[in-house]
């Protein structure tokens, strides 16, 4: 508030002692102007009022109040504060209305996308989502992690579009996962469910809106046992995780994706199921294409397994607090395509009784 006060007072000053023929009062409006920039509708309203004085005292001491370049500038001064009033009236409103659609926009993300646990079982998980569209704060990516007995199934999956026409989608296979995955015993019998929830609602869409657009959605099943270190995978055309170490290695997992769920109904019938090893100190980081199709300016992908090579030892919660930062550096600020991810970490505590190599079993599922 200094500064348009200051103007004020320089402004007038400077037209009294300037010469006859210099009239610097019309500058005058720039104070409501700059408070408009940062203040509301009333204290920029102050503010033109006393700019409006300044040219008054100037019409005063420089000819009389009553000529008519006085007048048409005072009026002037006058009808542009009032432009300027309404201006903050509009920005407010907007502003109201924004904040207001955020908020919505906050609850449908916690009604869709509840907020993993930091504990489920003897893991420790962390979870990110980063929106592309930043005022829809949710998009088409999609985790979910839930307890069963004697272990824990976790889902991660990207559907096809983002932003606000993707949620749609979005929830019908976050609700048929958080239903399936305590109603089957098997994650074949899961990955089977899913598929039919995503036929069931294209084929809806398709009778109610005539849409017969290409929509699908791509999925990780996990299965990890509280009791072993073997956990099972289904991939449904999903980018494989990256098992982090406590050694500082990083290796992406070797699977045999399926195709994504809403593709090809019959495939997941009988899904590959790839067993992989998970073991105590082990952290799986799952994540969305959003993640390594990311690029920088000059076009080069995100190198993910590269970057979170310096922080195999972090917490979950700090992992993803660093790729998050360096992410979002790499993009210079903000993502082209909504990118989710899921860090687990097993404690060395927890001890599995049961321990293989990193790729025990790939084939067909196994009843």
């Amino acid at each position: 508030m200094v500064i348009p006060l200051v103007l004020i007072v320089v402004i007038t000053v400077a037209d009294l002692r300037a010469p006859a023929g210099v009239h610097l009062g019309p500058a005058l409006v720039v104070a409501p102007a700059i408070t408009g920039s940062f203040a509301g509708p009333r204290l920029t309203g102050a503010v033109g009022v006393l700019a409006m004085a300044g040219q008054v005292i100037i019409a005063v001491f420089r000819g009389g109040i009553t000529t008519t370049n006085h007048l048409v500038q005072i009026a002037t001064l006058a009808v542009l504060s009032v432009l300027i009033v309404c201006f903050c009236l509009v920005r407010e409103q907007r502003g109201r209305q924004l904040a207001q659609v955020r908020s919505v926009a906050d609850a449908a993300q916690h009604v869709l996308l509840w907020p993993l646990p930091e504990r489920v079982g003897p893991l420790r998980i962390a979870c990110l989502y980063l929106a592309a569209e930043e005022e829809a704060r949710i998009g088409g990516d999609l985790y979910a992690a839930t307890r069963t007995q004697g272990g824990v199934r976790v889902m991660i999956g990207d559907v096809r579009g983002k932003g606000l026409p993707a949620i749609g989608e979005a929830a019908i296979l976050l609700g048929a996962f958080r239903e399936a995955a305590h109603q089957h015993t098997s994650l074949s019998a899961l990955a089977a469910a899913l598929e039919r929830s995503i036929d069931h609602y294209e084929a809806e869409r398709v009778e109610s809106d005539g849409d017969e657009g290409e929509h699908f959605a791509t999925a990780l099943l996990l299965e990890i046992p509280d009791e072993s270190s073997a956990t099972q995978v289904i991939s449904c055309g999903h980018p494989p995780p990256l098992l982090l170490t406590p050694d500082h290695s990083v290796s992406s997992m070797s699977l045999h994706p399926a195709p994504p769920l809403g593709v090809a109904p019959t495939a997941m019938e009988d899904p590959t199921l790839d067993v992989v090893s998970f073991r105590p100190g082990d952290t799986l980081l799952l994540y969305t294409d959003g993640v390594i199709e990311a690029r920088d300016r000059d076009g080069s992908f995100y190198p993910l397994a590269e970057r979170v090579a310096r922080w195999t030892d972090s917490s979950p919660e700090v992992l993803l607090h660093q790729i998050r930062r360096d992410l979002l550096a790499h993009v210079g600020g903000r993502l082209g395509d909504d990118a989710a991810l899921v860090a687990i970490h097993r404690p060395p505590t927890s001890q599995p009784g049961h321990r293989v190599g990193k790729i025990i079993h790939a084939g067909g599922s196994r009843h």
